[in-house]
């Protein structure tokens, strides 16, 4: 309990909201003051400090600027318990739904080769499959409903998740004809928001996509060849926070926790990793990172430090989601 009450002992808001529900089994509406100190916080004040007069997160014709467009102010939000319901954030929804619901996400051609995949605007469609980064929509659709800004089109977001799913569950963009796999990066994502969907919408199809999609990683044990049983990328045994768009075990293990799948025997290997990984004063450690804290607009820059990284200090928000799997899994 020592790690969990320094937890609770936190000075940042956030942390101590992801203890009190994914630790403690807190109901995030019964934690209204915590939501509010949340929402005003110096972390939050970051995350939406470059607003423009209408509301929209600057730059507001590129969404997905690397790490401080809105795409990702809101996929940051969602995760750290911002209140739900706040109509400020209307403007910044409706940025993403402007981008990731273009004509060109309806419109698809064949193609045969990489090069023809460029050519069009549109989807490309090579081998029967849908080459798209669902990466995109589904982290929009995940935010949004997190921070209970659903409306009508974001049903259009489900559709497309479902449209363009591959025939073995999962995801991918690789513009290879060849390539015949999905991708645990482009998969992962579409997995956890079309489980919130499904359970929000009562929806069997989002229930039976994600099915799937969860096999796609159950199979490979989170991050191991299915036939040889080696590691299939070294990043993805490695902790990291935040994640953007990329993938690794935690997240596979958070996402599973989350869709009620972490009993699954398949969990049991990854589940030990993450136990292996803890320090000696009870937390664990980002061990690498994709952002640099600088607030000045540029390619990698985050508005927030979220901890940095090392080999012997606990990193709190990594531990926070630590915590919440083995807490799921029944290992605390």
């Amino acid at each position: 309990m020592d790690i969990i009450n320094r937890l609770l002992e936190h000075p940042e808001p956030s942390i101590r909201f992801k203890v009190q529900v994914g630790v403690l089994g807190k109901s995030p509406e019964a934690l209204p003051d915590l939501r509010e100190e949340i929402r005003a916080s110096p972390l939050v004040g970051a995350l939406l400090s470059n607003r423009d007069s209408e509301g929209r997160i600057e730059p507001a014709h590129d969404v997905y600027a690397k790490w401080q467009g809105a795409h990702w102010v809101m996929a940051a939000l969602a995760d750290i318990g911002y209140p739900a319901g706040d109509e400020t954030l209307w403007p910044v929804r409706d940025q993403l739904l402007e981008t990731w619901l273009r004509p060109t996400y309806f419109a698809e051609f064949e193609c045969r080769s990489k090069a023809a995949a460029y050519r069009h605007a549109g989807v490309p469609v090579m081998q029967g499959r849908h080459r798209r980064c669902a990466s995109q929509q589904s982290n929009a659709l995940w935010s949004i409903m997190k921070l209970g800004l659903m409306n009508d089109q974001c049903h259009e977001l489900a559709e497309r998740l479902l449209h363009w799913q591959w025939p073995d569950g999962g995801w991918n963009c690789d513009k290879n004809p060849d390539a015949c796999h999905s991708s645990f990066m482009e998969s992962i994502l579409p997995l956890r928001a079309l489980d919130l969907y499904a359970t929000a919408f009562d929806s069997k199809a989002a229930l039976a996509a994600t099915d799937r999609a969860a096999e796609i990683f159950l199979k490979r044990q989170l991050y191991l060849g299915e036939r040889s049983g080696d590691v299939i990328k070294r990043e993805f045994t490695k902790l990291h926070y935040p994640l953007y768009w990329h993938y690794d075990f935690l997240h596979g293990l958070k996402v599973m926790a989350e869709t009620g799948r972490i009993a699954d025997h398949r969990c049991t290997g990854p589940l030990d990793l993450l136990e292996e990984k803890r320090l000696a004063d009870g937390g664990w450690p980002a061990e690498a990172r994709y952002y640099k804290a600088r607030a000045e607009i540029e390619h990698g820059n985050d508005y927030v430090d979220w901890g940095g990284t090392s080999k012997r200090k606990m990193n709190p928000w990594v531990t926070a989601d630590a915590l919440m799997v083995l807490e799921t899994a029944g290992r605390l």
